[in-house]
């Protein structure tokens, strides 16, 4: 098993990332403060820590299925990357795509938190590709668009 440092702010032990049960492959983040998200806006939420990953690691944070279906919340960039090197706090930009503001209070679960080993890659410049089924074909080239 790798040991992922984090760091908690001051008064943030209570947002620690956990997973709710023990097979979920993702952390729960959790709103640092309260605050709104305005309509049509992205807005940075601040998750209460910062986080150590060693070489060849990333953290992905995504999206809530639930606040995406029921309030039309989602995560401007998803999903969001946080590299190896980062050491300051980790922030989550939701979008609010309703209708009205939507309230966050601090301890709000927020986003989740996927950490990945990455593979070592390189790559290699060449003037040819190997051919494919798909070859060229771009978006929706594969099905209904």
């Amino acid at each position: 098993m790798t040991e992922i440092k984090i760091a908690m702010l001051e008064n943030c032990d209570d947002l620690m990332p956990v997973k709710a049960h023990d097979d979920d492959a993702a952390f729960d983040l959790r709103s640092r403060v309260d605050m709104v998200l305005p309509v049509r806006k992205s807005t940075l939420v601040p998750a209460g820590f910062a986080i150590e990953l060693p070489p060849d690691y990333e953290a992905q944070i995504r999206p809530r299925s639930g606040l995406a279906l029921k309030h039309d919340l989602m995560l401007t960039n998803s999903p969001g990357t946080i590299d190896a090197g980062y050491r300051g706090e980790v922030g989550v930009i939701m979008y609010n795509g309703g209708t009205s503001e939507f309230p966050i209070r601090r301890g709000d679960r927020i986003a989740q938190m996927v950490i990945n080993q990455l593979p070592r890659v390189t790559l290699a410049k060449t003037d040819t590709l190997s051919e494919s089924g798909r070859g060229s074909g771009g978006f929706g080239s594969t099905g209904k668009a």
